[in-house]
C-alpha cells in the first residue's frame, strides 16, 4: 500500500477500480443505486474510474449504459460523484463511443451505427459465453463529420467536470470507435484518417487535444489496447502502434495512459505477465497504468519492477468492494459471479458482495 503522486492528485495506494460496464443505468441515466456501488469501493485517496459513459445519442452499444450528454444525465451523476468525494476518493469518468459495436436498436431513428468503416462486426459471444450479440452494418463517417464526433467527446468531458468528476478517461480500447480508427484490420479509409499509421492515429489524437484544451491535460487519461483484437479489431503491427501512440501522447502532456495487457499466460496456477507493454511504459512520460487479469502478486511485481505506476483491477474489485484492504492484509477474496455482471438488478451481484468486516457495510 504505497502512495503515489499522480499529477495534482495524491493517491494513498496504487490499486485502481477499472471502468466496468454494469448495464444498470436505465434509459442511459445513472441510477441512485450507483451511489452505494461506487462509495463501497471508495477509499480515502483511492482512484476510481467510472464505467464507460456515452458521449452522445449515437454512442450506445449495449442496453442500459450511462451517458453524459444531457442535463438529466449530468444531474444524475452529481450525487454519485459526491458520495465518492465524501469518502475521500478521486473519481474519473470514462467517456465512450461504441462505434460499430452497436445495432439499429440503440441508434436514433434506427439509423446505422457510425464507424471508420462500413465493414460490420461478425456476431460475437456475449460476456456470459452463451448469448450471441448481433451487430448492424455500420455507416462510414464522412471526413467532414469527424470534427463533430471530436466535439462530442469535448462536450462530454466538459459535462463530466460539471458533474463533479476530477477528470476523464478517453476510451480508446477494446474495439470501440477510437480503436476502429487506430487498427488497420478495421480502418480501410483513404482520407487523412486512414492508411498510414499517423493517419489512423489522427482521430484519437484529435480527441485528446480537444479534451485537453477543454478541461486541462492534467485531468485527462486515455485507455488503449493496441495488442487486443476485440470485436474483430486487430492491427498488423501492434508494437509499432503502441509505441507511436505513447510517444504522440507526450505532446499533449496528459495525466496518464492506461494500457491493457495483450495476453496473460497460465503456467500451472501462476499467472505470468509478459512485459510486452514495456515499450509503451518507457516511451510515455506521464503516469502509466496497466490492466489485464492482475492479482495481488502480479500487481506488486509490476509496481516493484517499475513496469507500471498503478495497477487497474476489474473483476476482483467488482467482487471485493474492500479490495485494497484485502490486498494489504493478504486476506481471502470473494469469488465473482459472472452471470450477474450485466443484469439490471440494483443489488444482486452489484452491492451485495460482502466486506471482510460486515460493519463496513
Amino acid at each position: 500500500m504505497t502512495p503515489y503522486k499522480m499529477g495534482n492528485f495524491d493517491l494513498s495506494h496504487r490499486i485502481i477500480l477499472a471502468p466496468l460496464t454494469r448495464q444498470r443505468s436505465y434509459n442511459n441515466v445513472p441510477q441512485p443505486h450507483a451511489i452505494l456501488y461506487y462509495s463501497q469501493r471508495t477509499t480515502n485517496g483511492g482512484l476510481l474510474i467510472v464505467e464507460a459513459t456515452e458521449i452522445s445519442n449515437t454512442a450506445q452499444g449495449y442496453p442500459d449504459t450511462p451517458g453524459i450528454w444531457t442535463e438529466e444525465q449530468v444531474e444524475a451523476w452529481k450525487p454519485i460523484v459526491r458520495a465518492v468525494h465524501n469518502k475521500g476518493g478521486i473519481f474519473f469518468c470514462q467517456i465512450w463511443h461504441a462505434g460499430r459495436v452497436s445495432n439499429y436498436d440503440f441508434q436514433p431513428n434506427g439509423q446505422a451505427p457510425i464507424s471508420s468503416t462500413d465493414k460490420p462486426v461478425k456476431p460475437q459471444h456475449s460476456a456470459n459465453g452463451i448469448d450471441i450479440n448481433q451487430y448492424s452494418p455500420p455507416r462510414r463517417l464522412r471526413t467532414d463529420e469527424i470534427p463533430q464526433i471530436v466535439n462530442d467527446f469535448r462536450l462530454a468531458a466538459k459535462n463530466a467536470i460539471e458533474a463533479g468528476f476530477d477528470g476523464i478517461e478517453i476510451h480508446g480500447a477494446h474495439g470501440f470507435l477510437i480503436d476502429q480508427f487506430l487498427k488497420d484490420q478495421v480502418n480501410d479509409r483513404t482520407d487523412e484518417y486512414g492508411g498510414t499509421l499517423e493517419n489512423r492515429c489522427r482521430f484519437a489524437l484529435d480527441v485528446v487535444e480537444a479534451v485537453a484544451n477543454e478541461i486541462g491535460p492534467d485531468r485527462v487519461g486515455i485507455r488503449l489496447s493496441p495488442y487486443a483484437d476485440y470485436a474483430d479489431c486487430g492491427d498488423s503491427n501492434p508494437e509499432k502502434l503502441a509505441l507511436y501512440m505513447a510517444e504522440s501522447l507526450n505532446k499533449y502532456n496528459i495525466l496518464y495512459c492506461h494500457a491493457v495487457e495483450p495476453r496473460m499466460i497460465k503456467v500451472g496456477e501462476k499467472l505470468e505477465t509478459p512485459h510486452s507493454l514495456l515499450s509503451m511504459r518507457m516511451a510515455f512520460k506521464g503516469t502509466f497504468m496497466v490492466a489485464g487479469g492482475y492479482d495481488r502478486e502480479d500487481g506488486n511485481r509490476a509496481v516493484g519492477e517499475n513496469y507500471a505506476d498503478l495497477v487497474v483491477y476489474g473483476r476482483l474489485f467488482l467482487a471485493n468492494p474492500d479490495l485494497p484492504r484485502r490486498f494489504e492484509l493478504n486476506a481471502p477474496l470473494n469469488k465473482y459471479n459472472r452471470s450477474t455482471f450485466y443484469t439490471s438488478d440494483p443489488v444482486i451481484g452489484y452491492t451485495d458482495y460482502p466486506f471482510l468486516d460486515s460493519n463496513n457495510l
